[in-house]
């Protein structure tokens, strides 16, 4: 067993699922012919972070910043070399985590936004199916001005469809037809010019196989898997 490996730290419990996911998207990128082979994780799964959604959206609840902060010191401090943070529209709060501890923190924005020019870099509009937080808040859009490409969300009546079903995976009573508007959100992607779409909710990430369209998908989790995997192995599965 190599004891210099890297190991990794999550920022989970946003959702609690969500974070499940990623760790087994971990496992399945990881090559491995045995126990040992394995990447260790350390995982912070506090599904008591305060809300994203009431602090960004509804403007009603306190900061996550300074909670975050904490749990990124108390990865640290069990032993990670560096820091992810699942959640996408956590990444508002960035800033708060990568201030408060010494060891490396993925910006899973830029990460995404570099994948997919690597793969696509003629494509000027990506299409995101992600919280209403993440529209607001304009997240995508520095890291993908890097690449003069331009994050768009689906039509106001289709992006708070997608919200809906947001909320419903997080509660587990998402329905048919639910799915039936994410992919008629992801339709309406394609017709205002969407190149590709990027998954950018975990809640989503869950549901991926769902999704369906004449479009390349990314998917955020899915990204940050691999780069987790690559960082520690060097190589992905």
């Amino acid at each position: 067993m190599n004891q210099k490996e890297l190991t990794v730290g999550i920022l989970g419990g946003m959702g609690p699922e969500a974070t499940v996911d990623l760790m087994q998207r971990i496992i399945t990128a990881t090559p491995a012919d045995d126990d040992a082979d394995h990447i260790r994780m350390l995982v912070d799964n506090d599904p008591k972070v305060p809300s994203r959604i009431k602090a960004l959206i509804e403007k009603t609840g306190e900061s996550p910043g300074p909670y975050m902060a904490k749990m990124a010191q108390g990865l640290v401090k069990g032993g990670a070399d560096f820091l992810v943070i699942p959640c996408n529209t956590a990444h508002k709060f960035y800033p708060d985590v990568a201030e408060a501890v010494s060891v490396p923190v993925v910006n899973l924005l830029e990460l995404a936004a570099t994948t997919i020019n690597h793969h696509f870099p003629d494509i000027k509009k990506v299409g995101l199916l992600a919280s209403t937080a993440v529209q607001m808040t304009e997240l995508y859009v520095p890291a993908f001005a890097r690449y003069e490409t331009t994050p768009i969300f689906p039509s106001a009546d289709m992006q708070e469809k997608v919200m809906t079903l947001i909320k419903a995976v997080k509660a587990k009573n998402q329905t048919p037809e639910m799915i039936d508007d994410l992919n008629q959100a992801a339709d309406d992607l394609r017709q205002q010019g969407a190149g590709c779409l990027l998954i950018a909710c975990t809640e989503l990430s869950v549901i991926s196989t769902v999704l369906k369209t004449e479009l390349p998908v990314f998917d955020a989790a899915q990204i940050l898997a691999e780069h987790v995997v690559e960082k520690v192995k060097g190589k992905s599965n």
